[in-house]
């Protein structure tokens, strides 16, 4: 991938245009540096409020599902392979977090399109919970078959998320592995094809917003 670091002419940006891209180059920064984006910040505390009440409302409504597996959608009956149950989001949704939240994907993707040229004219989201016990064994995010997924976007919605309370994301480049903790309002940004990850066995309920940036 051709990419150049952003450069702004703040003198001519409106204060909340320099403010939304700053906290944008904080993600997309990190990921040229070290192949594997994060924010602390990405989400500000009341979006994610909001969207992590949703997940537990749609678990109250039994409307989260078993997640499938690869292209096909295969369910993993004995969740040898992954154990989250998942949502999708979607546009035509009218719950205003859930709203918010992919404005501000739509936002991202214009800012990683003007500043990285990747060309992303697609997404897609999903709710995820992790129950106590459930985890996700190490896999890529892009298919075989299907290239179209190019960037995977995580985000956290787990407040005073501990170490011990496992959960972790585990990215793996080369020999290094990188730990992250799922702790709310956190992103992680990464190329859907190459980086290798897994959830470790989570010790308490663990909520994400899992999705990826694609070129259809």
């Amino acid at each position: 991938m051709v990419c150049v670091k952003p450069a702004f002419k703040r003198t001519t940006l409106p204060r909340s245009t320099k403010n939304m891209n700053n906290q944008f180059d904080l993600l997309i920064d990190s990921y040229l540096e070290n192949n594997v984006g994060i924010d602390a910040c990405f989400l500000n505390e009341d979006l994610s409020n909001g969207l992590q009440e949703n997940i537990l409302q749609l678990q109250r409504d039994e409307m989260m599902t078993d997640a499938g597996i690869g292209n096909e959608l295969v369910k993993d009956i004995n969740q040898k392979m992954r154990g989250d149950k998942i949502y999708w989001m979607d546009k035509s949704h009218t719950n205003i977090y859930e709203q918010e939240f992919l404005r501000r994907a739509e936002d991202f993707i214009d800012r990683l399109n003007t500043t990285c040229y990747t060309g992303i004219n697609a997404y897609e989201f999903h709710y995820a919970v992790y129950e106590e016990g459930s985890f996700y064994k190490r896999h890529k995010d892009q298919f075989k078959s299907d290239s179209n997924r190019k960037y995977s976007l995580i985000n956290y919605l787990n407040k005073n998320w501990l170490e011990e309370d496992g959960g972790q994301l585990l990215v793996y480049q080369k020999e290094e592995v990188q730990k992250i903790l799922p702790q709310s309002q956190t992103a992680v940004f990464f190329k859907s094809d190459e980086m290798e990850h897994e959830v470790t066995k989570a010790n308490r309920r663990r909520m994400s917003i899992s999705g990826w940036l694609k070129r259809i």
